[in-house]
């Protein structure tokens, strides 16, 4: 006998119930209701590579976010002893001064073991990054949403394997809502109430989309230029989450439709011509 599992969306269910009432019968019964009207919200479930794969990207992610950690503490350091160097603090010349800086011994003590750790990090940090790199060649689709600026391996490896399969999605606008970058909304009676992003998806596929779409503003005009307009009429953060989500759904139709990047296809009504007739409905 073979059983096959199902795992469904506990909001989608818990919305379906009619009744106020809590307990193993009931909830029973409404699954058993679901599944005979074929209404069941099936979840999609990673396959164990993929969440394994995941794994290496949260390390690596959480090193890093340490090692910022680490180099801001000793960065603070430097700034006591009125030493304002910045980015030159991580060159030689910069490590070789903050080592000769004269301290208190408690504050030499924490120096010292910063400095230890920092060293620490920095090798298996990027022995981390080469293993992303690695993965990332391996697949196809990756390579294809690497050919868009401010993509590296790292954020297009994160996209594909959190998004899972493009099937999922009936169009680019599920992106941003499935990574939780849209606003909450709270309107009634004609009145519309935006609040925050929702936050509701992949905290770090969020985070990638953000980078990256200020990494593509930095290195290419279209972007910056659709970047500073969205800056200058909202606010700096609201342009990077929006640039992000943009991101995304570009990422998404050049997935889907298996075409690379191109600069045609900057900023415009595009979507569903990129290949195919799938668009926006």
């Amino acid at each position: 006998m073979v059983f096959e599992l199902w795992i469904g969306d506990p909001a989608e269910i818990k919305a379906k119930r009619v009744r106020k009432q809590k307990y193993d019968r009931e909830d029973a019964r409404l699954l058993l209701r679901l599944m005979r009207e074929n209404n069941f919200p099936k979840i999609w479930v990673p396959s164990p590579e993929n969440r394994d794969l995941r794994q290496l990207l949260w390390h690596r992610h959480r090193l890093v976010q340490m090692r910022t950690r680490i180099m801001n503490q000793l960065q603070a350091l430097a700034m006591n002893e009125g030493k304002r160097w910045k980015k030159k603090l991580w060159s030689a010349q910069g490590r070789t001064e903050l080592e000769k800086l004269p301290l208190a011994p408690w504050a030499s003590r924490r120096r010292r073991e910063l400095l230890e750790l920092l060293d620490r990090l920095d090798p298996s940090i990027e022995e981390l990054s080469k293993a992303v790199e690695r993965e990332a060649r391996k697949r196809c689709d990756v390579l294809r949403l690497m050919t868009h600026p401010g993509v590296g391996a790292l954020t297009a490896l994160a996209f594909v394997l959190i998004i899972g399969t493009t099937e999922r999605f009936q169009c680019g606008k599920q992106i941003g809502t499935y990574v939780g970058m849209i606003p909450s909304e709270d309107s009634s009676a004609g009145k519309q109430r935006l609040g925050h992003i929702s936050k509701q998806g992949n905290s770090l596929l969020r985070f990638l989309l953000v980078e990256a779409a200020q990494a593509a503003a930095r290195i290419n005009p279209h972007w910056r230029r659709r970047y500073m307009h969205l800056a200058m009429r909202r606010h700096k953060s609201i342009a990077k989450v929006a640039m992000g989500r943009r991101l995304g759904v570009r990422l998404y139709w050049m997935w889907r439709n298996g075409c690379e990047y191109s600069s045609s296809l900057e900023f415009g009504s595009y979507v569903g011509q990129l290949g195919t007739g799938h668009g926006v409905k």
